[in-house]
């Protein structure tokens, strides 16, 4: 079985700011496998949906940003998956809107649900989707930044970001981590117009 966690913050106020990008993905995720995050289990909106002969189990925390590792680890135990089994998917204030980056492991950075989630898991050893939300303009706090909503003239950059996040994921599930590596992870020039911390981080 496959785990895919989305980070962001829960509530209404939160769902349409960067620091969700996370959740966003796996909600699209999910709605393409016609199924919806719902329920408590593991402090998480979750959804158990097939692919192929395989399971994937989809989840977005409910327990706030820098205390996301705390549902991470629940579900890790309750599905006894390894953690090479788990992808967790955040927003990074260091890749440009419009862009994805594919890793195979790596440190938490600066990014405070990651940093949980290594904390908990006790590993950096598990798949990651950064899903860029850069560049921070010159003049904007990095905490106050990621908890901004898009501008309208950014939804389509955010739109094809989220795009390419469902679909390096979807390689991610089927064994083609390496594939979705070579796509993604060439820099690109960034939109016109990142890590992070949020109501918890």
């Amino acid at each position: 079985m496959w785990i895919v966690v989305g980070l962001g913050n829960p509530g209404k106020e939160y769902s349409e700011t960067r620091h969700n990008v996370g959740f966003m993905v796996v909600k699209r995720a999910a709605r393409r496998r016609d199924a919806e995050l719902k329920g408590k289990r593991y402090h998480s909106k979750s959804a158990d949906v097939g692919m192929g002969e395989d399971r994937v189990f989809l989840a977005i925390p409910q327990t706030y940003m820098n205390r996301s590792g705390q549902a991470v680890r629940e579900i890790l135990n309750a599905k006894n998956a390894a953690p090479e089994k788990l992808v967790v998917v955040f927003d990074d204030l260091d890749i440009p809107l419009g862009e994805i980056r594919v890793r195979k492991h790596g440190s938490a950075g600066t990014h405070k649900g990651m940093i949980s989630v290594v904390q908990e898991t006790g590993t950096i050893n598990f798949p990651r989707i950064r899903v860029g939300i850069g560049p921070l303009p010159p003049d904007r706090d990095a905490a106050d930044y990621v908890l901004s909503p898009f501008a309208r003239a950014e939804r389509p950059h955010l739109q094809e970001g989220l795009e390419k996040a469902e679909d390096a994921l979807d390689l991610i599930l089927t064994g083609r981590i390496e594939q979705a590596m070579n796509i993604y992870n060439r820099k690109a020039s960034p939109p016109a117009g990142g890590e992070e911390a949020g109501k918890e981080g």
